[in-house]
């Protein structure tokens, strides 16, 4: 009991209900709701996943850190020397909804896995799939979306300063986790952080993950569960409506959203013909060079010349204000390009048409990762002119998830202010125009072309460097 109010589940009773209870012939059954919160009150449909008592219907999966019970908590220990530990429930789900609350150490990461799973063809049985973070460092990303063991960052809460706020250190907070379809949202404490739409995993077990840590400091530190509820029935009418500050992120291939389509966004690429593309060398798609296919527009590996077998494309339409999304993969040492603000006339010879760039680029194995000037022309660079670095978690790295594996690039002009983005990950921003910007070009291999990267609008353009480099989900609107 704390102050004047008695907790069970969701209900208050005062010291004079309390009283009162306790005289009725129901005063046994509502004792054992107060001593035992988790075993009763649970709504219709509602199941609870944990008994108070022991850890039956749970599973420890990959690491050795210990799991115990206290108090009616499952409580992860963190251990030095053992990889990530997930305590995983015996049952896979398909659709539902999960709410839980949870206490970590300030000096601990966790998360909650879920649509999760343990294949020994798989990395020898890790544990992979969607976790919704548990974060209390500086960086806050509490309620994003990682996808452990497989792609990385989903959802991180770069742009939703609402969500990184929602976490309260070293107190209790309830997670909310909606697995609906291919919908999927979170909430921490009421606070809506993350929306995707993804297609990758529909079913999985749930797991409480107990990081792996390098410092002493850390070891010994806990995180605690406990209210672990889940229902799989009802959905639609148990679900709760998206916010306007969270964005939904799309990860189905070359699809629009009810919502993207609500906000204006168009595909600038339709997944299956080159309607909307031309050569930069002439009105026609080029007639070699690029594949259509299962969805990939793809640049074929031709020896790593600039321009020389089916040439870039562009746009037929022109740009001023937009936001541009699009997923790109790379082969290993290739070398290619997003541009922007591109006019197809300014150059007649050799190599590619002009206008800036967000450098695509394997950054380990492409001699060019080492021209320019400190790493100008490295992956999600604006190339040859500024280094992209990871702004939105300075000193991290830029969330790459590796050759072979699909990249989200985004680009977004307000005017002249334009952003690079990487994985939802701020790279590189910038004003048009500016003396600084204007003394960078002028330091730059584009001081040949007089107002370089200034024109009111232009057309957006995909490299063709000679490197195999596949493009898809496409998508522009304009602000």
């Amino acid at each position: 009991m704390s102050g004047n109010t008695l907790h069970c589940k969701s209900y208050k009773l005062s010291k004079l209900d309390f009283f009162i209870i306790y005289f009725s012939p129901m005063r046994y059954f509502l004792l054992v709701c107060l001593l035992f919160p988790h075993l009763l009150f649970s709504q219709d449909g509602w199941q609870n996943l944990f008994n108070g008592q022991d850890l039956k219907g749970w599973n420890k999966l990959n690491g050795t850190a210990e799991y115990r019970v206290e108090n009616g908590e499952i409580v992860g220990v963190s251990q030095m020397n053992t990889p990530n530990t997930f305590l995983c429930t015996e049952k896979s789900y398909t659709d539902f909804i999960l709410e839980l609350e949870v206490k970590v150490d300030p000096l601990l990461n966790s998360g909650i896995q879920f649509r999760s799973n343990s294949q020994t063809d798989y990395q020898n049985g890790r544990v992979h799939g969607y976790q919704a973070e548990i974060d209390p460092s500086p960086r806050a990303y509490s309620g994003g979306i990682y996808d452990e063991a497989r792609r990385g960052w989903l959802y991180p809460l770069a742009e939703n300063s609402a969500g990184r706020q929602a976490f309260k250190q070293g107190d209790w907070n309830q997670y909310r986790i909606e697995a609906i379809g291919h919908q999927i949202r979170i909430w921490v404490n009421g606070v809506n952080t993350a929306n995707i739409i993804d297609d990758w995993t529909t079913e999985g077990f749930i797991g409480l993950q107990v990081h792996s840590i390098h410092d002493e400091k850390q070891a010994g530190t806990t995180v605690r569960w406990r209210n672990i509820r889940i229902t799989t029935t009802d959905l639609d009418t148990e679900r709760w409506p998206m916010t306007s500050y969270a964005a939904e992120k799309n990860f189905v291939p070359n699809t629009l959203s009810e919502q993207e389509k609500r906000k204006g966004w168009r595909l600038l690429w339709d997944g299956q013909t080159t309607e909307g593309w031309r050569s930069a060398r002439g009105p026609q798609f080029p007639d070699k060079g690029w594949t259509v296919k299962n969805g990939e527009l793809t640049v074929l590996e031709t020896g790593g010349a600039e321009s020389e077998a089916g040439g870039d494309i562009i746009t037929k339409d022109k740009f001023s204000s937009f936001e541009l999304k699009l997923e790109f993969k790379i082969t290993e040492g290739a070398n290619s390009g997003i541009k922007y603000f591109v006019d197809p006339e300014l150059n007649k010879g050799p190599g590619s048409s002009i206008g800036l760039e967000f450098q695509i680029l394997d950054d380990k194995k492409h001699p060019d990762a080492k021209m320019g000037v400190n790493g100008n022309r490295t992956l999600a660079s604006l190339y040859d002119l500024i280094a992209a670095s990871n702004l939105s978690v300075p000193g991290r790295g830029k969330g790459f998830r590796g050759v072979g594996q699909w990249n989200e690039a985004r680009i977004v002009v307000h005017g002249q202010r334009v952003e690079h983005w990487l994985n939802g990950f701020k790279m590189v921003e910038f004003e048009r125009g500016t003396p600084m910007y204007r003394a960078l070009v002028a330091y730059s291999k584009y001081k040949v072309w007089p107002g370089f990267g200034e024109l009111p609008e232009g057309h957006i353009l995909l490299q063709d460097h000679g490197n195999e480099v596949a493009f898809r989900s496409i998508k522009i609107r304009e602000l």
